[in-house]
């Protein structure tokens, strides 16, 4: 059965992409660094395998792969981290702590995608989860965008590289997830978006027609209406 890859699925965005994945009958390969939270997430789900471990490091995404085997139709690289919170300004930003974010954004996802490239399916579509802080500049957020941005790069070369697969960016815009609370430590985020409302626009990318390139979760499902 071809098999999905989709890194970061204990909660937020990645678990709820996985639910509808699960949904539709897809066979899902799950990760997360939290092993208790992947556990209560997926524990006795059909369909679903869970190996816990972290994106950057070289051992667990070859277990990713193994688990997935040979026949992977979509790999799914959501999993990243923020860096310190409270957000610093770039003046301060501590070297070390924004390796471990290139290491986990960048490296990680693209370690993965070297690895799933001789199993992949003929068609099968990589998706590379994005931010707005990777092509805009908002106060703080420069070890976090700068991460997004190079993920990006990256990722419209791959594409260039490989016309023979669906490869995307996609933002999923502003949403009600613990990353996001981090970056706003005290405040009320209460007004942003489920995750659940920008499923429809990756299905759109899954499961469409769509070429390689940039997209914005939220408007994909209007422009299929349009």
């Amino acid at each position: 059965m071809p098999t999905a890859i989709v890194t970061g699925a204990s909660r937020g965005l990645g678990l709820e992409l996985t639910r509808a994945l699960v949904a539709r009958g897809r066979r899902v390969v799950v990760d997360s660094r939290d092993h208790d939270a992947l556990g209560r997430a997926w524990s006795g789900v059909h369909g679903v395998v869970t190996v816990a471990g972290d994106i950057a490091d070289p051992a667990h995404r070859l277990a990713l792969v193994e688990a997935a085997g040979r026949d992977i139709d979509l790999v799914v690289n959501n999993a990243s981290i923020l860096g310190p919170s409270p957000l610093p300004p770039l003046a301060e930003y501590p070297l070390q702590e924004l390796r471990r974010v290139f290491e986990v954004n960048v490296l990680g996802p693209l370690g993965l995608i070297q690895l799933a490239v001789p199993w992949l399916s003929p068609g099968a579509r990589i998706l590379d989860i994005t931010s707005d802080a990777a092509v805009e500049a908002y106060e703080g957020w420069g070890g976090y965008g700068s991460s997004k941005a190079a993920l990006e790069q990256l990722t419209s070369v791959l594409a260039a590289e490989r016309p023979d697969l669906s490869i995307y960016t996609v933002d999923p815009g502003d949403m009600r997830t613990q990353m996001h609370q981090d970056a706003f430590p005290g405040e009320d985020i209460s007004d942003r978006p489920l995750p659940e409302e920008s499923i429809p626009g990756l299905l759109e990318l899954i499961e469409g027609d769509l070429p390689s390139g940039r997209y914005r979760a939220r408007d994909l499902p209007l422009r299929a209406a349009a």
